[in-house]
């Protein structure tokens, strides 16, 4: 409980606004100002004009993206080793190779990248508003990455056709669920209702009554009036779904859906970075001038 307390003091002290993944540990989460997804946080983060220091709880692309929006501030990472696996499977290098092999075709990135794969792109999208996107670009192809999951769901929503960049790219966490173990959950919770996020295979999104974003899964849960669920994403959303919703009850589609990099921000890692000011996110200027651009035109495409 002291360290809360430290934690809070510094903040006050250092006017700083801390952002925490609906991933997250329970206890970041709990001492968080926002919880939410990665882009939601960022643009959260441009609205705190008082504030001077962010600390984001989440993975290193998230903390990129937060340094690209605001450049103003001074963004800390609590722990680098934070890595996201996906957004290191797509490279700048790999991107300028994938744009010389079709000079015509628009790129599309979801969030889950490097700024130095951002900055290579047309356009950036979420998990939420990846349809919304490829729907309103004047192309019939596009590139889609990195990943292949969510390139092959747009696909199905769009009609397009979307080519994956890596072909092979995935999520570590959300490859973990199988059709198997959500029909086991559902044959234990009859009742329930299956949300699933976007990144998981065909299979599972195929026995889904709900596929959305992590936002947008928080929202179903509390607009549904349903009063089980089985939840086929990282589990540490569980408890912002719990906490939001004391009435439902929650199940993971898989218990061992764990994303080891958001687990890797404790509330000590958070005091210590705060406290000395470490880790600083910094992504070279020209770099996170294109990138910016790519993310402005997603926000302005779907406002």
């Amino acid at each position: 409980m002291m360290l809360t307390d430290d934690i809070l003091r510094l903040k006050r002290e250092k006017k700083a606004v801390i952002l925490a993944h609906n991933y997250q540990r329970p206890e970041i989460q709990d001492i968080a100002d926002y919880v939410g997804d990665s882009i939601e946080l960022s643009r959260r983060a441009r609205g705190e004009q008082d504030a001077e220091i962010i600390v984001f709880a989440a993975v290193d692309f998230m903390a990129e993206s937060a340094a690209v929006l605001n450049p103003e501030k001074k963004v800390l990472l609590p722990c680098v080793g934070s890595r996201c696996s996906m957004a290191q499977m797509l490279t700048a290098e790999q991107l300028r190779i994938w744009k010389q092999k079709y000079p015509d075709v628009p790129i599309v990135l979801y969030v889950n990248t490097l700024a130095e794969a951002k900055a290579e792109c047309d356009i950036c999208c979420t998990s939420a508003n990846a349809v919304k996107i490829v729907g309103a670009l004047e192309a019939d192809t596009v590139l889609f990455g990195p990943d292949a999951n969510l390139a092959e769901y747009v696909q199905e929503k769009t009609g397009k056709k979307v080519i994956p960049i890596p072909s092979q790219g995935f999520c570590p966490t959300h490859i973990l669920f199988m059709k198997e173990d959500v029909l086991a959950q559902k044959q234990a919770h009859p009742d329930a209702m299956v949300a699933v996020h976007p990144e998981c295979v065909k299979k599972v999104r195929d026995i889904a009554d709900f596929l959305g974003s992590t936002s947008q899964i928080c929202r179903y849960a509390g607009s549904s009036s349903a009063g089980e669920f089985i939840i086929g994403t990282e589990v540490g959303i569980l408890h912002k779904l719990r906490k939001e919703n004391p009435g439902k009850r929650f199940f993971p589609a898989y218990g061992g859906a764990t994303c080891n990099a958001m687990k890797l921000t404790t509330l000590e890692r958070l005091y210590q970075s705060l406290r000395d000011e470490q880790h600083v996110v910094t992504v070279q200027s020209d770099v996170a001038e294109k990138a910016r651009l790519a993310l402005e035109r997603m926000f302005a495409l779907t406002g």
